[in-house]
């Protein structure tokens, strides 16, 4: 019996947690480790570069999309990319795929268990865990309605004149739904989400076991990577904000221990879109909760600084950040399934800066989802549009739209850490308006499915916007991989030259040196600095002057000799 483990599970359950329970968890723990026989990747490095996905991203007709998105994947993208975020591909009622129906299957339209392990043959996986709620159309819930024995405490049921003014809300949603069980009781369920996504119920020792169930589960089929949905709301307590309390933290604590004792090399990842204090509690005391979190903030400080041409705000953010230890690293990424969250820029950005950015954005075409705040007020919460669409003006030509978002993906990929890059963005996708229409919900914008014909064929068609974002984005990612000064945790220092110009010096630990300027403006700069002799990676070309000349939205990769 594995001390960290137990002393885990009493700290958060205490007398609550029976024996025979405590022998039925380590006995699931022990049946999994004997089944796990893969050793995993231990940490990371510079080859690390993360696609997130849909399994249903492509579609051919006749067949099952994840074997299709597998043949796409071995043909476009297994040269640049390490591993392969699968958002959950399992059934599901709502909210693409995060109202999860059966934790333990793969949805049918996308295959089953044999066609993730054919993927895995080409990539390491990351699998979502959605661990914080499901589905009102599942199984299990089916089954707490019914009243059965097992499942009456496995949601959560609150008297509804109680007083939650103070819990966080992530949406303008109604806190509580009622449902009617199967004696006639109305009940008041905790749906942090939606009505379609019930909470668990931690706090019983049964739902624990059935969650660790589901993530021995992912290990077992081999996710290398494992991402935490929503992580920070896991534990509730009326009365309190009801997210980042201590159990939450120590519930993670608690998936680490189990998935190093079974599979050794497992990375948990927490996803809190919150501001970037809260956020970075996830790495606990460096060696005991997340060895990553999600770099929430980088996505809108580098909105900002392209919007604004300005540096400094995105540096001095840069200049703060820090590890606690070597066995941690961020997460990071510019766009995702989901929208530019803004909390992460509270604390950084003064808030009349964060609504003239959402203002700018809505003007382009982005749309806005809202949060209510305890005190009745809202605020918006986050973009939606892709990141594309986000970075430049609607009137701006092809060649201006390619070089910012040029930009903003070398700065991604120059960053500590280990980066992680949405399939809409290698693809070169615009707002998709008509899916908004189609799906009733703003997220769908950047969520669009394509046929897997469609998709080749733009990325096949010669001087198209799709297949020259395909081709810039591929070989930046190729020359990461290739040196050494841009492993995760090879030194960073950040340096606002002007205003307008960044610099990201990194070191690697064989003394390797590559210094990444970027111009954020649409103005030449003109910069003077004592480089040569070295070499600029992105173009191959040699630089023998002291004086370098950054075109508007330009990026170097200057490789020190």
């Amino acid at each position: 019996m594995n001390p960290k483990i137990k002393d885990l599970i009493d700290k958060v359950y205490g007398d609550s947690f029976l024996t025979h329970q405590l022998t039925w968890l380590f006995s699931d723990i022990e049946k999994a480790k004997s089944r796990i026989s893969e050793r995993r990747k231990m940490n990371w490095d510079q080859q690390d570069v993360v696609l997130i996905t849909y399994a249903d991203q492509f579609r051919l007709e006749g067949e099952k999309s994840l074997p299709v998105f597998t043949r796409f994947y071995n043909r476009w993208l297994k040269e640049g990319f390490s591993h392969v975020h699968l958002l959950p591909f399992y059934p599901w009622s709502s909210d693409d795929g995060f109202s999860v129906v059966d934790y333990h299957q793969v949805a049918p339209e996308s295959g089953d268990w044999h066609d993730v392990a054919d993927l895995k043959r080409s990539s390491k996986l990351m699998f979502d865990f959605v661990c914080n709620h499901m589905s009102a159309k599942s199984e299990w819930f089916a089954r707490y309605l019914r009243q059965e024995p097992g499942f009456e405490n496995f949601f959560i049921a609150v008297d509804p004149d109680t007083d939650l003014s103070a819990v966080t809300r992530p949406r303008a949603l109604p806190l509580l739904t009622p449902f009617t069980l199967s004696d006639e009781s109305v009940r008041h369920l905790w749906t942090t989400f939606s009505e379609d996504q019930i909470d668990l119920n931690f706090a019983a020792p049964e739902v624990l076991i059935a969650m660790v169930n589901v993530l021995l589960h992912y290990l077992e089929q081999g996710a290398d990577y494992v991402r935490l949905d929503a992580v920070g709301f896991m534990w509730k307590v009326p009365g309190t904000s009801c997210i980042h309390l201590p159990q939450t933290h120590d519930l993670i604590k608690l998936f680490r221990a189990i998935a190093e004792e079974v599979a050794p090399g497992t990375v948990i990842i927490t996803e809190t879109n919150v501001p970037h204090k809260d956020n970075i509690a996830y790495f606990g005391d460096g060696h005991d909760e997340a060895q990553m979190v999600y770099q929430f903030s980088l996505p809108p400080l580098v909105l900002h600084a392209m919007h604004s041409a300005n540096v400094e705000t995105l540096c001095r953010w840069a200049q703060s950040l820090a590890l606690p230890s070597t066995e941690t690293t961020w997460f990071n990424f510019l766009a995702s399934h989901d929208g530019i969250g803004l909390n992460p820029l509270r604390g950084i950005l003064p808030e009349e800066e964060i609504l003239q950015l959402v203002e700018k954005l809505q003007q382009q075409g982005a749309l806005v989802n809202w949060k209510n705040n305890p005190d009745g007020s809202r605020s918006p919460y986050e973009i939606n549009v892709t990141y594309m669409d986000a970075l430049s003006p609607k009137a701006s030509s092809d060649d201006d739209r390619l070089a910012r978002f040029v930009l903003a993906h070398a700065v991604l990929l120059s960053f500590p850490g280990v980066p992680a890059i949405y399939i809409q963005s290698i693809l070169g996708s615009r707002n998709d308006y008509e899916g908004v229409e189609k799906a009733g919900y703003n997220r769908a914008i950047n969520r669009q499915k394509y046929t897997l014909d469609e998709i080749e064929t733009a990325l096949s068609q010669t001087g198209s916007l799709r297949q020259r974002v395909y081709r810039r984005l591929t070989h930046l990612i190729a020359l990461r991989r290739e040196h050494h000064a841009f492993h995760p945790n090879a030194k960073a220092e950040f340096i606002a030259l002007n205003d307008r110009v960044l610099q990201i010096t990194r070191t690697a630990e064989n003394n390797q040196r590559i210094t990444c300027l970027f111009n954020f403006s649409d103005r030449p700069q003109r910069i003077h600095q004592e480089y040569p002799p070295a070499r600029e990676l992105i173009s191959g070309c040699d630089i023998t002057d002291s004086e370098l000349d950054l075109a508007p939205w330009q990026v170097m990769w200057i490789d020190s000799k």
